[in-house]
C-alpha cells in the first residue's frame, strides 16, 4: 500500500484543487446575470428563435460548417502524431513489422490528406 501512497496524494491535491478553484469562482467572480450571458453561444453564430428546416439555416443560407470540420481534420492528424511518437520512441525494438504497419499507417492518412486537399478542405475562401 505504501507504493500508491503518492498516487493517492496526488489525486486528493488533484481533487482539492478542482474543488477549491469552483469554490473561489463562485465567490469571488461577478454574479450579475442578464439575458445574453445565458443565452447559448456557438462560433459567433447569433441564435434564431425560428425553426430550421432541412439543410439552409433560418436566414435561407446554408450553416457554415467549415469551423467544425477544420477541427476534425485537426483532431485527425494529431491523433496521427500521437501513434507516430510513441512508434519512434520504440522503433528500435519494434522491427521490420512496426516499420511495415507504420508505413500502411501514414499512407492512410496521407491518402485522407489528399482527399481533403483535393475537394477544397483545406481553403479558407
Amino acid at each position: 500500500m505504501t507504493l500508491y501512497t503518492p498516487i493517492l496524494a496526488l489525486g486528493a491535491l488533484a481533487a482539492a484543487f478542482a474543488v477549491v478553484s469552483v469554490v473561489a469562482a463562485r465567490v469571488v467572480g461577478p454574479s450579475r446575470y442578464n439575458r445574453a450571458k445565458l443565452e447559448a453561444y456557438e462560433c459567433g453564430i447569433e441564435p434564431t428563435d425560428q425553426p430550421v428546416s432541412g439543410p439552409h439555416a433560418a436566414a435561407g443560407q446554408r450553416f457554415p460548417i467549415k469551423y467544425y470540420l477544420t477541427a476534425m481534420l485537426f483532431i485527425v492528424f494529431d491523433i496521427e502524431i500521437v501513434f507516430l511518437y510513441p512508434w519512434a520512441v520504440a522503433y528500435d525494438r519494434l522491427g521490420v513489422f512496426a516499420l511495415a504497419e507504420m508505413g500502411l499507417f501514414v499512407t492512410v492518412v496521407l491518402v485522407a490528406y489528399a482527399y481533403v486537399w483535393r475537394r477544397g478542405g483545406l481553403s479558407w475562401d
